[in-house]
């Protein structure tokens, strides 16, 4: 199983991998430049080709690199579209570096044109930044509906990749918090869930999650994170994740608010329960090392 957790780009590849392998991670998220702003330092291929060797003589599983909240590829604003293409030219010409990393990025706001423009939008722009033969596969998150986010139903996802020439080089990454916000209730039957995505989008497709519990009840189109067992979806949802055929083999991202201690906390959490841990004996470790971690 590969768990981990979204950190800090700072100091570079290597460095990350080190990070993540100190809180017994075999995967990672990192923003591929900074998530509010436009510019991305340069990478280093030496680097990079550290951090490749690092994984491989630690049997990671793939890395989930995440694009800027600022790339919109459905704004109503040709100007923060253009920056959108730009960005995501750019990024995915880094991560050639990396290859078999998966580039994640939220499909964008349409800002009042509607959801069928938006949808449209989205599909051009990729449609316009894909490179054929790429090493790269780029994932679609599915979104919480918040405001007038493009992506809060499988079938808007399903939309765009029907319209995106190389749909080879297309995937999808599920984040928990945000399907259940959306109105998909994971909590209750992942089963249904999984169900509904294969017969819309098809399970090949899925490619990554985002675990997350969520401060909100289902269907309450927020997008507010939780740590894992204390939210809405609570540990047996993510037990249930863990244990299925269809997901238990995925890169999974946790992105709940926590710092490091807490993060290694919920990765050995999620190892003892694909390896069969009764739920509520893990939530009451988890907890007692997070009140141990809080004294610290």
């Amino acid at each position: 199983m590969s768990a981990g957790c979204h950190l800090s780009s700072s100091g570079g590849f290597l460095a990350m991998g080190e990070r993540a392998l100190s809180i017994g991670a075999t995967t990672f998220a990192y923003f591929t430049r900074n998530p509010r702003g436009g510019n991305a330092k340069a990478a280093d291929p030496a680097d990079a080709a550290a951090l490749r060797e690092l994984m491989a003589a630690h049997a990671f599983g793939p890395l989930v690199a995440h694009a800027p909240y600022t790339m919109n590829l459905c704004s109503a604003k040709p100007e923060v579209r253009d920056f959108a293409r730009r960005a995501m030219a750019a990024d995915l010409e880094t991560l050639e570096l990396l290859p078999g990393t998966y580039y994640n990025f939220h499909p964008g706001s349409h800002t009042g044109q509607g959801a069928e423009a938006g949808i449209g939008e989205v599909a051009e722009g990729l449609n316009a930044t894909l490179v054929p033969g790429q090493a790269t596969c780029v994932l679609l998150e599915t979104m919480a509906g918040k405001g007038s986010e493009v992506g809060r139903t499988f079938e808007e996802l399903a939309t765009i990749l029907e319209r995106v020439n190389h749909d080879e080089l297309m995937g999808v990454c599920l984040d928990t918090c945000h399907v259940s916000d959306a109105g998909y209730d994971v909590a209750a039957s992942l089963d249904a869930v999984l169900d509904e995505f294969d017969r819309v989008l098809g399970l090949g497709r899925l490619r990554a999650l985002h675990l997350n519990d969520s401060k909100n009840p289902v269907g309450a189109h927020k997008d507010r994170h939780e740590r894992l067992g204390l939210g809405h979806l609570g540990l047996a949802c993510f037990a249930a994740i863990v244990r299925d055929e269809r997901t238990r083999h995925l890169p999974m991202i946790l992105e709940t608010p926590n710092e490091l201690p807490g993060y290694a906390a919920e990765i050995r959490a999620l190892r003892s329960l694909a390896d069969g841990a009764d739920v509520d004996e893990t939530m009451r470790e988890l907890r007692r090392e997070r009140d141990g971690a809080q004294e610290e």
